[in-house]
């Protein structure tokens, strides 16, 4: 009775991993956005921009993405990841194609960051909650960090790729792009489905970090919780820090390592991805607040370790890696921390909206402290002193935030009590 059992539901379990790695596969594709600081080099040097406008288009992709998301979320919340990750898909197909056609700074501004933006924004949105729903709480930094581990990762193979097209030509490579990622994305899409309706996912034990909600949350009633306010001020900053450097690591590393200076991003990314489920799976077991304030720590040192290695043209390419992979994982980890404490605190029901608006933190704060980034460096003859400087001063307050986070916190059931208090401490 129980093999029988067993083997009827396997297809259904295995049904939550194809789910997960087709999200994983959508991200890889638009992870693009992580490649901007080697396109950033060659329109530079191509187009003429004004050097305070170079990082422009991909602050406003950064702010567009984060804001579509609750769009996106209501979407998928409503009508299901599958036709959210497509429409997604076709919109950053026709964002790359008007980028590709002009090297006008606004037809970058409307193709790249406005309507690639929203497409990032519509497809990511659609690959975390239905893998989610497939799996037990005690999995849910784990899978979080998988579906989410595929974004970080897409510079390993895009950085190397889009310095070998815009050698070409910059239009030549974002033409490329439009219609690969749409049919990518696309394609994708149609592995994405939720589960069935009653279905609940296999027990498992539950770790220390990954406690399960009571109940679902409106966004309504989450933006009635002190603890969402905290949370999007220490994401604006782990997350807007670490865009910082991911805009401009690039040009950063030129200076030692010239033309393999995308090797350097492709580290990062490596190291990007890996945060983000290491991070998942720390969480699960220590728990996200501790895990949380772990990574803005050690992301606030290595943000005043990188003044002296991005500072003389001496430094060994070796230093200049690793130091990019270490701030690509400890950045990376906050894509997989946030997510996890969304469902935590707030349920699944409505999941999607609910971290659409958590996630606005995450373009807030890559759209200002990426463009005081460039601003500051523009300014300061290429160095990045002050800019490190800025972002480890945050970091550090960033990971004192943490300790306001209530541990343990549970919501409570809508339906048992007329006005719900979101955050009550578990005995």
């Amino acid at each position: 009775m129980t093999n029988e059992a067993t083997i009827a539901q396997s297809p259904v379990a295995n049904r939550g991993w194809v789910v997960t790695f087709a999200g994983m596969g959508i991200n890889l594709a638009l992870g693009v956005l992580y490649a901007w600081s080697v396109f950033k080099g060659k329109i530079g040097t191509d187009f003429g921009w004004e050097k305070e406008r170079l990082n422009d288009p991909y602050a406003l992709c950064c702010l567009i993405f984060a804001f579509a998301m609750i769009l996106a979320g209501r979407c998928q919340d409503r009508f299901g990841p599958r036709v959210t990750a497509t429409l997604g898909g076709l919109l950053v197909g026709v964002g790359f194609f008007i980028a590709s056609s002009s090297q006008n700074y606004w037809a970058w501004m409307i193709g790249f960051g406005l309507l690639a933006g929203t497409g990032i924004g519509f497809g990511y949105s659609s690959a975390t909650p239905p893998a989610l729903k497939w799996f037990p709480p005690a999995k849910t930094g784990l899978i979080a960090g998988l579906v989410v581990a595929g974004f970080g990762l897409a510079p390993v193979y895009l950085a190397p790729l889009t310095k070998h097209l815009v050698g070409t030509s910059v239009l030549h490579a974002a033409r490329i792009y439009s219609i690969a990622f749409a049919i990518a994305v696309v394609g994708l899409a149609q592995l994405l489905k939720n589960p069935p309706t009653g279905y609940v996912a296999a027990p498992a034990a539950v770790g220390g970090g990954a406690k399960p909600a009571i109940g679902s949350a409106t966004a309504g009633q989450m933006l009635r919780s002190p603890t969402f306010y905290l949370l999007w001020i220490i994401y604006f900053v782990g997350a807007g820090a670490g865009l910082m450097v991911i805009s401009s690591v690039n040009g950063m590393a030129a200076k030692s390592m010239g033309e393999l200076a995308f090797v350097a991003v492709a580290v990062l990314a490596i190291g990007n991805a890996a945060g983000r489920i290491g991070a998942g799976l720390l969480s699960d077991k220590i728990g996200r607040r501790w895990t949380l304030m772990l990574v803005l720590l050690l992301q606030a040192a290595l943000m005043f370790l990188a003044i002296p290695a991005t500072a003389s043209a001496g430094t060994a390419a070796a230093v200049i890696v690793l130091v990019a992979a270490c701030i690509g994982a400890n950045y990376g980890a906050n894509l997989s921390l946030f997510p996890s404490f969304t469902k935590d605190l707030w349920g699944l029901r409505s999941f999607g909206v609910n971290y659409g608006i958590v996630f606005t933190a995450w373009g807030v704060g890559g759209f200002v402290l990426s463009r005081l980034q460039q601003t500051l460096t523009a300014r300061s003859a290429g160095s990045y002193t002050v800019s490190f400087v800025t972002a480890g001063l945050l970091l550090v307050v960033g990971a004192a935030l943490t300790l306001l986070i209530k541990p343990l916190a549970r919501i409570t059931t809508a339906a048992a009590r007329p006005e719900p208090k979101l955050e009550t401490a578990q005995k």
